[in-house]
């Protein structure tokens, strides 16, 4: 739903162009912002002038008239401050623009005195007013659409002008960011950056987006991973990287998946998955003290408050313990054809000729994972939940990785890597093979990548985990589009033409 022009405010802008006044300014000098004013004058006594001059600009979000004087709160980055205007000080020119050409929705730049009125609210009293940008649509009093989640996330401009806490949320997915980049490169991590463009897509299971080269008149994948090409660079002399970096699966779009998302991968020679485990716990333990002053989040999850607390170390469980646990189900206890009965009896979705570890892997899914609260290390999977892993040393159907979790949702994935060329071959043949039989998740085959493991990787670590699951744990949203500005939506006209359709249809069932 677009926001609407006002004609009002058109002819406005109109006027204020006659009068030889550029409503559209180039540039303007501000000495503070708002939340500084604030703060630093908060201790005045109601009524008290000051000499202290100050410049302020933002966007005008209550405007209140009394013949020759006005006052006027003006919002910027950090929160609002409130102006008084009097014509005696402005001038009947200036004044009168402002009071009759100037509406809520326009910039302006403000200099003059900080006094605290006698209400008690710290104010400064305007010297001089430039115009920096006539709005031209209306600015409801109440943004309506801030019950509608559909609204805001369209017009995040919109959210953003009237809701202070959403901001604040953005604020702190930036702040996390930087506690990240600061934690690994303090371990001596280099950071990197790798292809989005990819001729072969690999590092996870997932369906790509593809696209096409003119150049080369051929068909190429958005990033669904940058795992190998971090391999890549371990093989290349590199023993320490990492990289933040956009990738895009072609899935589902719910509360914690987005089509296009952020993620961090790592990469660290000469260790195991368990360094990697204390790398997650501790990135995410300083994660949060930063933005939140302590371990733990309020979350509302299945209808109850409930706290996380993100302080390290976290609780380590293996598959077939939380399985045991979660379920009451010893898998280790049961047949092929007994889990196989499991599955159907629980109506766990599954496709095709299902081997004993994926169902083991889909008994999981569905009985285990929205039972995992508190942050916790699952480790030791089957091992044919992924071709790039290394076996258990304690047993040889499993594989070293661990996936954490909390609020049901997975964290990360990490893994002991694989690096012996022969296994890592016929591992991807048959993923290649899976794929050429319909699995539309499985890898195709990498040659470049075998080629690599052959020249030789030394054994290592490595994790990934998505920064957005990350934004919304840390800052206790429900929501994977409440920690994006601009999240994957639907054109509104496809989205109007498919609730008619679905309209139509119950309509016909009824």
């Amino acid at each position: 739903m677009a926001l609407k022009i006002d004609e009002n405010k058109v002819q406005k802008r109109e006027e204020i162009i006659k009068q030889n006044i550029n409503p559209y300014a180039y540039q303007y000098t501000k000495s503070h912002h708002a939340s500084e004013i604030n703060k630093k004058y908060a201790s005045l006594s109601s009524g008290e002038h000051t000499k202290n001059k100050a410049s302020v600009a933002g966007r005008i979000m209550l405007k209140r008239v009394m013949g020759k004087a006005a006052f006027f709160h003006l919002q910027d980055q950090t929160g609002r401050v409130q102006i008084y205007l009097q014509q005696d000080s402005l001038g009947e020119e200036t004044y009168t623009l402002a009071a009759k050409k100037l509406d809520i929705g326009d910039f302006i730049g403000v200099d003059g005195l900080i006094f605290k009125t006698k209400m008690g609210e710290v104010t400064i009293n305007a010297n001089s007013l430039t115009v920096l940008c006539k709005s031209l649509t209306l600015m409801p009093e109440k943004y309506h659409g801030l019950k509608d989640e559909e609204l805001r996330y369209r017009q995040r401009y919109v959210d953003l002008t009237f809701n202070p806490e959403v901001k604040e949320v953005f604020e702190k997915r930036s702040n996390m960011i930087s506690v990240i980049r600061k934690f690994f490169g303090e371990k001596g991590f280099m950071e990197v950056e790798v292809p989005t463009l990819h001729t072969i897509y690999g590092g996870a299971n997932a369906r790509p987006f593809i696209t096409h080269i003119n150049a080369w008149d051929m068909k190429m994948y958005m990033s669904i991973s940058p795992e190998l090409f971090l391999k890549k660079l371990l093989v290349g002399g590199f023993e320490k990287v990492f990289t933040i970096c956009k990738n895009f699966r072609n899935e589902d779009v719910d509360t914690s998946h987005n089509p296009e998302f952020t993620m961090l991968e790592i990469y660290q020679a000469y260790v195991d998955y368990n360094m990697m485990m204390q790398y997650m716990e501790e990135v995410y333990e300083q994660a949060c003290l930063a933005i939140n002053g302590t371990t733990k989040v309020k979350h509302q999850y299945q209808g109850k408050d409930v706290e996380i607390d993100f302080k390290a170390p976290w609780k380590r469980m293996t598959f077939k313990e939380s399985i045991k646990k979660f379920a009451k189900i010893n898998v280790d206890d049961h047949s092929d054809k007994e889990l196989y009965n499991l599955i159907r009896n629980n109506n766990i979705d599954y496709e095709g000729d299902i081997k004993r570890g994926t169902m083991i892997m889909r008994i999981f899914e569905e009985l285990v994972e929205d039972k995992l609260i508190q942050p916790i290390h699952i480790t030791e999977h089957p091992k044919e939940s992924t071709p790039l892993c290394k076996k258990s040393r304690n047993d040889p159907e499993l594989i070293e990785r661990f996936e954490s979790f909390c609020l049901g949702m997975e964290l990360c994935n990490a893994y002991s890597e694989l690096n012996d060329p022969v296994v890592q071959r016929k591992l991807l043949e048959e993923q290649a093979s899976q794929l050429r039989a319909g699995s539309e998740e499985s890898h195709p085959m990498d040659e470049d990548f075998i080629n690599a493991i052959e020249f030789g990787m030394p054994p290592a670590g490595g994790l990934g985990f998505g920064i957005d699951r990350m934004a919304v744990v840390l800052t206790g949203v429900s929501s994977i589009r409440d920690v994006i500005l601009f999240p994957t939506m639907k054109p509104i006209e496809e989205e109007k033409n498919q609730k008619e359709n679905k309209d139509v249809n119950e309509s016909r069932k009824r």
